[in-house]
């Protein structure tokens, strides 16, 4: 394919009449797609679908220690999910807590904790402004919670190795700045992986803020699309060996296992902030849904049965990301007007356009029948100062569904590049 960057005025004009032909009849086929969040599809929660056949009156109610899960009791979780989500997480059990079905309301708990009773030292509510270093592009909800609370927020650039080191170094010195968001691995939504450079750095930052916390939202530690996924090392153990281990809060979750609205979430911390969040808890509830716990426990004996389990998700996510990928290959193959990730697992392909361009995508995919992620999302306060960003979420559609919509996103691509291109020109 030509190289849009290189064409003539007069080769972009024809090539843009042949686009706005393409697109006009996709908008005659009154599509109905989309691909804006990272939600399971269908195929991939009836894998799960055995676990609401695991607690009854037939295979009783107790756990192995004897604890009957229709009751009240157990804060922090049942013993063999505290040993899974351990194995998970590469932490000792006694350093979990296994709450709810959701890693987000965990995460929001720990920020207004913070700012009502502080990590320690006195609550951030009382401390004027602070701040949050938030790398880009990242997870919008990240960014939902720290706004609520008018944290302020500090776009961090982001590499194929993770945040901008010396960028975040040179911000911690200043004592308002009280935490950093992480999705470590097959970050949302560039699907970068932190390189160990990265995770040892971060683990040995000596922040002016006494308070502060990293938040490490490992919620795709087992999420590989291929048998050479990343890896990743593990935040905690080198805490401990920078006589950090007070420095991360992490967090992860079965939404992506078993099911969004009735899986597992788990957090994991130091042995003084685990007390410091239970005991907090213990006003918040007398403990949490125990059967859906039991449940996950006997679906997942241990940790080779989760992996196994994982293997039937990639079977199934790894032909809808190679779709996208394919299309963007053919068509864009040498066109410098567009670049994207190629993640070996999560749940999202980013893809990068020219400046100014990614809204002007989303909106003629919309035009089409294709939503896809706001523009802007992926950044605090939802503003890509560039328009360049954008989100795609393979999971939810079919397979054809998928192909379908990767050919909708790459006209909208020729379309919005050409459209700028010749306006630049004009």
């Amino acid at each position: 394919m030509n190289n849009y960057l290189s064409m003539t005025k007069e080769e972009l004009q024809k090539e843009f009449s042949c686009v706005k032909s393409d697109f006009k009849h996709l908008v005659t086929l009154h599509l109905s797609l989309d691909m804006s969040r990272g939600k399971p599809g269908f195929d991939q929660m009836n894998v799960s679908n055995r676990i609401f056949d695991l607690v009854g009156n037939d295979s009783g109610f107790k756990n192995r220690t004897g604890t009957d899960c229709r009751n009240y009791g157990g804060l922090d979780g049942l013993v063999e999910l505290k040993d899974l989500f351990a194995q998970i997480l590469d932490v000792n059990p006694d350093q979990v807590i296994v709450g709810g079905n959701s890693s987000l309301n965990m995460m929001f708990d720990t920020i207004a904790q913070a700012m009502t009773h502080g990590f320690g030292e006195e609550p951030w509510l009382k401390q004027g402004e602070i701040k949050f270093l938030c790398p880009v592009p990242g997870y919008d909800r990240h960014f939902a919670i720290t706004e609520y609370f008018g944290i302020k927020m500090i776009p961090v650039e982001c590499d194929e190795n993770g945040p901008d080191m010396d960028m975040v170094e040179e911000l911690v010195k200043d004592s308002a700045v009280k935490g950093i968001w992480c999705v470590p691995k097959y970050s949302n939504p560039s699907g970068i992986t932190y390189s160990d450079e990265v995770v040892r750095r971060l683990a040995a930052l000596k922040p002016a803020a006494k308070d502060f916390r990293i938040m490490w939202d490992n919620a795709y530690a087992i999420h590989d699309l291929y048998e050479d996924g990343d890896k990743l090392l593990n935040i905690y153990d080198e805490c401990v060996k920078a006589g950090n281990q007070n420095l991360p809060i992490i967090f992860t979750s079965t939404s992506k296992i078993t099911f969004p609205g009735a899986g597992v979430a788990a957090e994991a911390a130091s042995p003084e902030n685990v007390m410091l969040l239970k005991k907090r808890m213990s006003f918040q509830t007398i403990g949490p849904d125990k059967l859906n716990q039991l449940r996950h426990a006997r679906a997942f004996e241990n940790i080779d049965a989760l992996k196994a389990h994982m293997k039937a998700h990639a079977e199934i996510l790894r032909p809808k990301f190679e779709a996208v990928l394919e299309e963007l290959s053919s068509q864009f193959e040498g066109n410098e007007i567009v670049n994207w990730s190629n993640p070996k697992g999560g749940y999202f392909i980013c893809v990068s356009v020219l400046n100014g361009c990614a809204k002007r995508v989303v909106d003629l995919c919309a035009q089409v029948g294709l939503v896809l992620t706001p523009a802007g999302a992926p950044f605090p306060y939802g503003k890509d100062e560039t328009d360049s960003i954008m989100r795609i979420a393979p999971s939810y559609p079919s397979v054809d569904e998928i192909k379908s919509a990767s050919k909708v996103l790459c006209v909208a691509i020729k379309y919005a590049c050409l459209e700028k291109l010749l306006k630049d020109l004009s």
